[in-house]
């Protein structure tokens, strides 16, 4: 049944305005890191300022290490990212195409994890990174994640399982290994999962700030989520510096998904084909 013009308009303009409505806080935000101190907190707002100071950034930049906390942050992200991209595509590979006893009980045991906060296991993971020496390195923020994580492995097993058998057999007629047969056909085939489990990781530790809370003391190691933080005070809170961080640390998250949207909602078709 197709719509009618009316209705399309009608619901391009609900859209709109729910959009508007969403977007505005964002808006309200970026335009504030021009502004003075003063202008930032009057009441009633101003959305525009009365002069616009581009120094803010360069400020804000200048007040903290944030060149170094900017490389601590690229750096886990990346090394995360890698580390779940690879493990959990191995371990939903081995789920969805191998038969083996006891398959749906180690299944379900995974997913079961998925339970337990994250708060609840963080004062035992704290005993053993430190039992290990690395409290005040990053390893706790990056070793962890060659692990795997329960979700990515759930959501690229699901992926798998829609896949033919046809695809294996044919690779194992023409004589290649199990590897082989991983890496150089379901590899791409997973390529929108991939991309989609990138993109949440991504976002997930870019934006961490307990992780490096708990395990870092060192002003040399901090991420940028921590860094700004440190813009409040026990007695107040720099608001300008902490606005202009926070618009530069909302950018990658927003490029990275506006580059990966199309892949992300891409199905299996292209990859089959």
């Amino acid at each position: 049944m197709r719509m009618s013009k009316k209705a399309k308009v009608v619901i391009y303009v609900l859209l709109t305005l729910v959009a508007i409505y969403f977007m505005a806080p964002f808006v309200y935000l970026f335009f504030s890191t021009f502004k003075t101190e003063a202008e930032a907190i009057a009441y009633p707002p101003k959305l525009f300022p009365s002069k616009w100071l581009v120094s803010n950034f360069i400020e804000a930049w200048k007040a903290q290490p944030f060149g170094t906390y900017l490389w601590n942050s690229i750096l886990v992200t990346v090394l995360t990212t890698a580390g779940q991209i690879i493990s959990c595509s191995l371990v939903a590979y081995g789920f969805a195409r191998f038969e083996f006893k006891g398959k749906n009980i180690l299944f379900m045991i995974l997913l079961s994890t998925m339970m337990i906060p994250w708060d609840v296991t963080m004062i035992p993971q704290y005993m053993e990174f430190n039992l290990f020496g690395w409290i005040n390195t990053l390893k706790p923020l990056i070793i962890p994640a060659w692990f795997g994580s329960a979700y990515y492995i759930f959501l690229m097993r699901q992926f798998l399982m829609g896949v033919p058998k046809d695809f294996e057999e044919a690779a194992l007629i023409d004589g290649a290994n199990q590897f082989q047969i991983y890496w150089k056909i379901f590899m791409p085939i997973l390529k929108p999962s991939l991309i989609l489990v990138g993109v949440l990781n991504m976002i997930t530790v870019w934006n961490d700030y307990l992780g490096p809370l708990i395990f870092l003391q060192d002003r040399k190691k901090y991420t940028l989520a921590l860094g700004l933080a440190s813009f409040k005070g026990v007695h107040e809170t720099q608001i300008i510096p902490m606005l202009c961080i926070t618009v530069i640390m909302i950018i990658p998250p927003i490029i990275v998904f506006i580059i990966a949207q199309k892949y992300i909602v891409e199905g299996t078709g292209g990859a089959i084909k």
